[in-house]
């Protein structure tokens, strides 16, 4: 049975002409808010003086240089075009293997500096004041300066190799998951922390018994997920002599050795995608683990 509708009657038309108002006041307000984002793309573009002519101009470049890096492999002589191509597997295997040691380790460092900084940079914890305010701008400082820049840094102060790959990544891993696990812990539930404060618990105490448990799931899922980053990241160090792949890659970017490019970029990518997979499948595990407590 349908119920018929009066399109006549005086409050449905009412209603009907408000929606109407309503959904014009919402296009104008939409259409405003694109305007607004179109000229703020326009003054930025003019501010960092990006020229679109130069753009279209060169475009093509990027894909001819693409094709210029592929190795020609014939399918009557695959296999040993294959193993021309990658013909120093066994020295970048062991670069490879490095970029992900730095990454590792880095990751480690940066993640237990913000595991440790966290606590007193969350505003709901009753920290000291100028304790949260110093702890804050420290972590803004560790992740605005760009990981590459620490490396340079430490290149000069330690010279070539793994360790200011390492310590770069660190530092600004340190910063970025201070920040992530601040926030973190500024949204957990505290009825367990008022009830360790009634206890007498001091504030070391209360952070280990009723705030640790609720975020251990959540900060292991960010660390993850910084982990896939910094070998991203890891990647590129060698460019500043911080060890790594990236030394071979720029070496060969510098002198024109297609095919290497490629051959590097390919394992970079496939590790990174290998990295990606295993990774997204522990944060999903470890978020399931939490969604059932």
């Amino acid at each position: 049975m349908t119920l018929a509708i009066d399109r006549n009657d005086p409050a449905i038309r009412a209603h009907a002409d408000l929606y109407r108002r309503e959904m014009m006041v919402k296009r104008w307000h939409t259409l405003i808010g694109a305007a607004i984002f179109i000229v703020c793309i326009v003054l930025s573009a003019i501010g960092a003086e990006v020229d679109p002519g130069k753009f279209a101009e060169n475009a093509w470049r990027f894909p001819k240089y693409i094709v210029e890096i592929m190795p020609t492999l014939r399918p009557a002589t695959f296999l040993a075009d294959l193993k021309e191509w990658y013909w120093g597997l066994n020295g970048w295997l062991k670069l490879l293997w490095q970029t992900l040691l730095i990454a590792y380790v880095g990751t480690i460092l940066g993640a237990i500096g913000g595991f440790l900084l966290c606590f007193t940079a969350a505003a709901n914890l009753g920290g000291t004041g100028w304790l949260r305010w110093g702890t804050r701008r420290f972590l803004e400082f560790c992740r605005t300066v760009p990981d590459i820049v620490f490396a340079l840094i430490f290149v000069i102060a330690f010279g070539l190799g793994p360790l200011p790959g390492v310590l770069a990544i660190a530092i600004h891993t340190m910063g970025a998951m201070g920040k992530l696990f601040s926030e973190v812990v500024e949204n957990i539930d505290m009825k367990p922390v008022d009830g360790m404060t009634a206890t007498g618990a001091g504030w070391w105490q209360m952070v280990r018994f009723a705030v640790v448990p609720q975020v251990l799931s959540n900060f292991a899922s960010y660390a993850l997920l910084r982990f896939e980053i910094n070998v991203r990241g890891a990647s590129i160090m060698g460019f500043v002599g911080a060890g790594g792949i990236g030394q071979d890659l720029i070496e060969a970017i510098r002198k024109f050795y297609f095919t290497d490019v490629s051959a590097i970029l390919f394992l970079i990518i496939l590790t990174v995608m290998l990295i990606d997979y295993g990774t997204e499948r522990l944060r999903h595990a470890l978020l399931s683990l939490e969604h059932r407590r």
